[in-house]
């Protein structure tokens, strides 16, 4: 049960950490505001680290500084999905690649989650993708959704971000989250070198990706704890049901309707949390 309130909190923090970035990357610049989201991040991860002691091997820093490849990568390709196409397509689509790389890896490295568990797994897919799910996609040239591949390559890096720290134990303190979120917003930065973008904030809303990158450090350590108490595959998976709460933010605070779509997925996540716990 740790595990799985552990686990829905950081979905929890992730939810408020993505509606916000959103909310700023549409109404100014993709690029600061990830680079200072991942800056949010590494200034809490910095007071983590030096307040609760730990016993980092080069194994678990390393492992950390892979989570941060990850981390960068996914939240630049996040932000920009949400600022070119709808985050009705870009959501989902990351958060099941979030879900599916661990649950692969878990599987791989000798998990063995119980039937009622991988059932959980498995209704929890339809249901990411159906919480965020808009009634009308406009498609881009070709039949593609515009924010499909920038979801695809989000929920790449997430889902390594998850793999990765998943193999750092609980004696390692935060000092590989720290290394986690360093190359996280150098990684943010090359890739909008790379990709024509400026990552140097200009604007004083730009910064609004701090408080982002506040709630995104607390997701982590939620994650953290939650894979700690329990196996991979369910702390990724539950962890990854964020969407749900973006969708419910902005039905709250913005004014968007919950469509059929979105209900049944809410029906699925619940479905999802009632079959972790119970397994």
């Amino acid at each position: 049960m740790t595990t799985v309130l552990l686990a829905l909190a950081a979905a929890l923090a992730y939810g408020l950490s993505d509606f916000l970035g959103g909310v700023v990357s549409r109404r100014t610049s993709v690029w600061p505001v990830a680079f200072t989201a991942c800056v949010g991040a590494a200034a809490g991860t910095v007071v983590l680290a030096l307040v609760v002691p730990g016993d980092p091997t080069r194994a678990d820093v390393l492992w950390g500084l892979l989570a941060g490849v990850g981390s960068g990568t996914g939240t630049a390709f996040l932000y920009r999905g949400f600022a070119s196409g709808r985050m009705g397509v870009v959501a989902p689509v990351s958060a099941v690649g979030a879900a599916v790389l661990p649950v692969a890896i878990g599987v791989v490295v000798g998990e063995r989650p119980s039937v009622l568990v991988w059932l959980g797994i498995l209704v929890a897919l339809p249901g990411i993708w159906l919480v965020s799910r808009e009634p009308a996609v406009e498609d881009a040239p070709g039949g593609v959704a515009e924010g499909v591949l920038d979801g695809v390559l989000a929920g790449v890096g997430f889902g390594v971000l998850f793999a990765a720290l998943g193999q750092v134990p609980d004696g390692a303190g935060f000092v590989p989250l720290l290394g986690t979120q360093v190359v996280s917003f150098l990684s943010v930065a090359v890739a909008a070198v790379l990709l024509g973008g400026n990552p140097v904030p200009h604007r004083p809303l730009e910064w609004g990706g701090l408080g982002a990158g506040v709630l995104a450090t607390l997701a982590v350590v939620c994650f953290l704890f939650a894979r700690q108490q329990g196996l991979l595959s369910v702390a990724a998976v539950l962890t990854s049901l964020y969407p749900a709460f973006t969708v419910l933010l902005a039905t709250l605070l913005l004014g968007e309707r919950l469509h059929r779509a979105q209900l049944i997925g809410l029906a699925f996540c619940a479905v999802t949390v009632a079959c972790v716990a119970a397994g």
